[in-house]
């Protein structure tokens, strides 16, 4: 930690950077590290990959983001002044897609500060803890490393509680622990109103949004009761029918782990390039070596993703396979 206050200290210009497709724990660990840095005078920027949700934009700054396939140019040149880089949420350069070539590129110092499994080799230090509930939790032990957690405030506090919240499932997900309920009532001390930022959030949705849910949850949902696993699919044909837009399925996945019995939900999605897959898993039913093993991705124990370059029908009939020959369910043992 000395090392890093030392690079901050000397650091004129500083770049934060973030996954492709950002979510809560995303946005929100970058921005409350941006207010951070600002707080201590420091000239800092965040860029991300592409588009983040409407439902996240009410935070502090949100506005002054710099989304990299918009704003290439601009991007690049930003990066390639910067002495220090922070890469967050996400642990190897495929996860921020194109971002990777300037960010790969820099010869500034960078910083990952991550909870996912396996980090790569493309950074020079690395703060990471796979069973910390989310980044954002994260930086507010970073913070605390750097014995300036007086320097927090309430707009930091604000990101900090929507990151720990969204990745945690609203506090129920296993990686719910007692520090992370202290962290967050120090941060509702401060004045955050978790309250407010759960509606922000949560009870914004459209109408198209909700309609999308029901479509998806009555028409497009199979369940195996025997192994105890159910998946949602999505073509572009069907999003588009509900006006889709970005953050409008954010969640989805988990609904079928609602259904008693199922410990295992898959939420595939086809994009305009390639097949999207989530998973979703609780108890001692693990999805991220399937998700490594089978569609090129990885993740947490109970949280992972991947990607096919197939059909839908294709991807469906592999899931469908997978399932069935997994007849403990993808249970750890």
């Amino acid at each position: 930690m000395e090392e890093i206050i030392q690079l901050i200290n000397e650091a004129n210009s500083i770049v934060i950077t973030t996954h492709k497709s950002p979510d809560g724990d995303a946005i929100g660990s970058s921005l409350a590290l941006f207010h951070f840095l600002k707080k201590r005078g420091k000239k800092v920027k965040v860029i991300v990959p592409d588009q983040f949700p409407d439902f996240l934009k009410w935070m502090e700054a949100s506005d002054e983001i710099i989304q990299y396939d918009k704003e290439m140019e601009e991007s690049e040149k930003i990066i390639s002044e910067a002495d220090l880089i922070f890469s967050l949420d996400y642990n190897g350069l495929g996860r921020i897609g194109l971002l990777s070539e300037p960010i790969r590129a820099s010869s500034a110092t960078k910083i990952v500060i991550d909870h996912h499994q396996n980090p790569q080799e493309f950074a020079d230090h690395y703060i990471v803890d796979v069973n910390s509930c989310s980044t954002a939790q994260l930086i507010y032990e970073f913070i605390s490393g750097l014995g300036q957690l007086d320097l927090l405030d309430v707009k930091m506090g604000e990101c900090i509680y929507c990151g720990i919240m969204t990745d945690t499932g609203s506090f129920r997900f296993p990686s719910t622990t007692s520090n992370t309920h202290k962290i967050i009532a120090h941060l509702i001390e401060l004045g955050v109103n978790g309250s407010s930022i759960h509606q922000q959030v949560y009870d914004t949705y459209s109408d198209q949004r909700l309609r999308l849910l029901g479509y998806a949850l009555t028409e497009k949902m199979k369940v195996f009761p025997d192994q105890k696993a159910a998946y949602i699919s999505l073509s572009q044909q069907e999003l588009k029918r509900f006006s889709f837009k970005k953050g409008d399925t954010e969640g989805l996945v988990n609904y079928p782990l609602s259904i008693d019995g199922i410990k295992v939900s898959v939420f595939i999605t086809e994009k305009e390039d390639n097949i999207s897959l989530s998973f979703r898993s609780k108890d001692n039913f693990h999805v991220n070596k399937i998700a490594h093993k089978h569609f090129n991705g990885g993740g947490h124990i109970f949280a992972a993703g991947g990607m096919l370059e197939c059909t839908l029908e294709d991807a469906i009939k592999k899931v469908e396979a997978i399932i069935i020959q997994n007849k403990n369910g993808f249970k750890s043992n």
